[in-house]
């Protein structure tokens, strides 16, 4: 088995520090976890070794500062919208009939018959 070593080699230029390292991998073991793909491959069997080594690696892009904050908004805008449509789309769509409605129909259909 494969264990990441101590301490963790990263880009310090990419990466400003062990904190950030870290916050960057939950949110990526985060996103792992809700079925995003992962962009490496690995040997990792565990979503939080993947996430530090994608992170690690630079193979996925760190926000910081104005450029955070700007895709954080983004994020919640479109979550909004996609809540707003998904309300909308449930309004639009016929109910569906319960069992024993289909029942009564099917039972009238068969005396009318």
């Amino acid at each position: 088995m494969d264990i990441i070593s101590l301490p963790i080699k990263y880009d310090k230029e990419k990466i400003d520090g062990s904190y950030r390292l870290v916050m960057a991998a939950v949110k990526r073991a985060k996103a792992l976890s809700q079925g995003s793909l992962p962009v490496i491959a690995s040997k990792a069997k565990k979503i939080t070794t993947l996430a530090i080594e994608e992170v690690a690696s630079g193979a996925v892009n760190i926000l910081t500062g104005e450029a955070a904050v700007k895709a954080s908004e983004e994020a919640r805008k479109q979550i909004h919208q996609k809540v707003i449509d998904e309300a909308q789309q449930k309004e639009t769509m016929p109910e569906d009939m319960t069992e024993s409605r289909r029942r009564r129909s099917r039972t009238f259909s068969e005396t009318a018959d």
